[in-house]
């Protein structure tokens, strides 16, 4: 029984001492990686971390932060969402349309509604779009890199139908028409912040609650690791996946609705690779692309260091070019840390603290082995 003891405060002091620098280092990366961004580019440009600017780059990290964070649903899911650029451009045009007059030929009448009815119907853009394909992946079981890149250029080309290539321009509304307001998603501020941010601060509150708080995202994380043990532990695995679908085409398109008021147009060519960037916050953020593995604080921190890198190589005047390079070698740089944390973590066995089991049966083994083991002590 001494013996016992003796392997278990091993144990447990080989867990404290994998808790060490390297390992605080590999799973704070994303957030030390921004303090050097920022240190690094306020050296180059005294005027890279004014308050000012700070806002402004804050105010293009929400593109991001939003999508990001409907991305990151469907990658702990086990799944991909490549729509979300096309989703984005869809969004503003459809916005664009909207705010410039619905023509109903049939009633002779243009209709000019709202600036909140836009909000809404061109969320139920966004949310048509996921159910399509979350329905593709979870019902006809077509792969999600094959369906959301179909999506991807269907999605673009409707886009592209509507406008005939050209872009909305002018979307300020008119006071006569009712439909003054859509400006304010993009310029204006409450409390000294930008709308857009505190519209991503809205959405992570709300994404935090959803996967720690709620049955949804207990489902969530349990189908993404293990798909087929969760669907025989009851869990509704063709409905988690058709709903982070729907809620990532719905980021997608409050996205959209930020970035048209920001430009105050509409292109069916904006979000163009944007789902890339999306992507790339949620792999910088720390999640596995496997599923299962990611959470809300990760992805806004990703957000933050691809939008203050962007930022930064504009300020300090490097070529587009190169910007693409340091971009991309991030990015490259974060999957790698990414399969060494969760390579490592898979070889070796998990700590108890850390061991889920899926039924009553797991345990009821531990229960027999502790029995086991105080009768052989």
């Amino acid at each position: 029984m001494a013996h016992t003891r003796t392997e278990r405060k091993g144990a447990k002091g080989g867990s404290r001492r994998r808790m060490g620098f390297g390992e605080l280092l590999l799973e704070g990366r994303a957030f030390f990686a921004l303090i050097v961004i920022i240190v690094v580019f306020s050296i180059l440009s005294p005027n890279y971390f004014s308050a000012e600017n700070f806002l402004t780059m804050a105010s293009h990290v929400a593109i991001f932060g939003i999508l990001g964070m409907g991305m990151l649903l469907v990658i702990l899911n086990g799944g991909i969402d490549l729509s979300v650029g096309s989703t984005l451009g869809l969004s503003g045009v459809v916005a664009g349309f909207l705010m410039h007059g619905a023509t109903l030929d049939v009633f002779g009448v243009i209709l000019y509604p709202p600036v909140w009815v836009v909000a809404i119907l061109t969320c139920c853009v966004g949310a048509f779009v996921g159910l399509v394909n979350g329905t593709l992946v979870a019902r006809f079981k077509v792969p999600p890199f094959v369906a959301t890149l179909g999506m991807l250029y269907a999605v673009r080309g409707v886009a592209l139908l509507m406008t005939g290539g050209l872009t909305y321009n002018n979307l300020g509304g008119s006071p006569e028409l009712g439909n003054t307001g859509f400006d304010w998603l993009g310029f204006n501020r409450l409390f000294g912040i930008p709308v857009g941010v505190l519209i991503m601060v809205a959405i992570a509150i709300i994404g935090i609650v959803l996967l720690n708080r709620t049955v949804f995202g207990r489902w969530l994380y349990a189908s993404g690791g293990n798909e087929r043990a969760a669907e025989l532990s009851g869990v509704p695995t063709k409905r988690v996946q058709i709903t982070v679908y729907i809620l990532s085409g719905i980021c997608a398109s409050i996205a959209g609705l930020v970035l048209t008021s920001e430009l105050t147009s509409a292109g069916p060519t904006a979000g163009n690779t944007y789902e890339l960037t999306a992507i790339a916050t949620v792999v910088i953020g720390g999640a596995a692309l496997t599923g299962g593995r990611g959470n809300i604080r990760g992805t806004l921190l990703g957000a933050f260091v691809i939008g203050f890198l962007s930022d930064g190589l504009v300020i300090t005047g490097v070529s587009a070019y190169w910007q693409m390079v340091f971009t991309g070698a991030v990015i490259v740089f974060a999957v790698l840390l990414n399969s060494f944390e969760y390579g490592g973590r898979g070889r070796r066995k998990a700590p108890p603290s850390e061991a889920t089991p899926s039924s009553g049966s797991g345990t009821a083994t531990g229960k027999a082995a502790a029995r086991r083991e105080k009768t052989a002590g």
